[in-house]
């Protein structure tokens, strides 16, 4: 049950303050808030099921500390790309 809580506190604070919100804000000011937090809420749930259902196949498919290390890369492939304006 702890495990369903970190992943709820990580996405959480991975999500305040995103470009996700402030779509949702748009939505609500033209839709009302709950047509935007129903919408909102089943775009992020398929999407974040899409991400696990791929997560669990590579889990399966590789060793963890490979996972760990390529997202690792990812995310400073990524930081490089932001800040030389490719991303």
């Amino acid at each position: 049950m702890k495990e369903i809580l970190y992943v709820f506190i990580a996405i959480f604070l991975a999500e305040l303050g995103d470009k996700t919100q402030l779509a949702t804000m748009a939505f609500a000011s033209k839709y009302g808030w709950m047509k935007a937090f129903l919408g909102a809420i089943l775009g992020l749930a398929f999407v974040n099921l899409i991400g696990a259902f791929v997560g669990d196949k590579i889990g399966d498919a590789l060793p963890l500390e490979v996972i760990h290390k390529g997202a690792g890369l990812l995310f400073i492939l990524f930081g490089i790309l932001m800040i030389f304006g490719k991303l």
